[in-house]
């Protein structure tokens, strides 16, 4: 896929960034998305750096206008698109569900859930006219193999939202030669959790004491984003030719103790 055009939303930082370089690594063009211009840029300047070859999309996943241009520069400036990675997600608030507000609820659902969506929406008729692709969905291991964070109602329910989405897609897009398949990463050194907001977590914490460390294969630090992106540049190239509708778990076994 030497000459393929991906599409990575949340590429400013964490897995998006490091999904970006990966897959500009194996030779990809990338429409590195965000909502910072400056974060976004910086991106852009490391793939150039390394050889690659990369444009920056200035874009709010939750706004289907913006959306729409995005996809629409990336494929005006690189004439396709191939890949897709939905990566742009927040912690949101988690807190007790009967102090959780409606409006912090709507935040997560809007980023995480609806702005899966509107990626995927916008970017499906590219594909289609690709003649394929691949769709990557970062989701996560709270939702879908663990559910022990505390007060983590709305973030847990916008990734297994996803997974479900992944699944239910699979199929419906199988005819167009498009796989999708989400990865679900668990403990991660990024910096997700400047945007979580933790409140009376006494209330909603789990009663148990885990193991020294929660991930194994590591002895117990988190993992990298780059382990992430390691997976995500697999899904998008034609090795995962036979995946797709699967959830895959980048915890180190994290999600096995809980």
């Amino acid at each position: 896929m030497k000459s393929a055009i991906a599409l990575v939303t949340g590429a400013g930082s964490g897995i998006g960034k490091a999904a970006a370089l990966a897959l500009a690594a194996d030779g990809l063009k990338i429409g590195v998305l965000g909502h910072t211009l400056e974060d976004i840029s910086s991106t852009v300047n490391e793939i150039q750096e390394s050889g690659g070859d990369a444009v920056p999309l200035l874009a709010d996943v939750a706004d289907e206008a913006q959306m729409a241009v995005a996809v629409r520069q990336l494929v005006e400036q690189y004439g396709r698109l191939d890949v897709v990675v939905a990566n742009a997600g927040i912690n949101g608030v988690w807190a007790p569900i009967d102090d959780l507000t409606l409006a912090e609820w709507n935040d997560t659902i809007s980023v995480n859930l609806t702005g899966t969506f509107l990626t995927i929406h916008t970017a499906v008729p590219e594909l289609k006219r690709s003649g394929g692709g691949s769709i990557i969905v970062v989701s996560s291991i709270n939702g879908t193999r663990t559910f022990t964070t505390p007060g983590a109602t709305a973030y847990t329910a916008t990734k297994a939202g996803q997974v479900a989405m992944v699944q239910q897609l699979a199929l419906e897009l199988a005819r167009h030669h498009i796989r999708i398949n989400a990865v679900c990463p668990g403990e991660i050194d990024t910096n997700i959790d400047t945007n979580t907001k933790l409140r009376k977590e006494d209330e909603t914490a789990i009663p148990v004491v885990w193991p020294d460390g929660q991930v194994p294969i590591t002895g117990g630090r988190p993992g990298r984003s780059e382990d992430v992106a390691d997976v995500i540049a697999f899904l998008a190239s034609d090795r995962s030719r036979h995946i797709t509708g699967s959830p895959i778990w980048v915890d180190g076994g994290q999600g096995l103790l809980r």
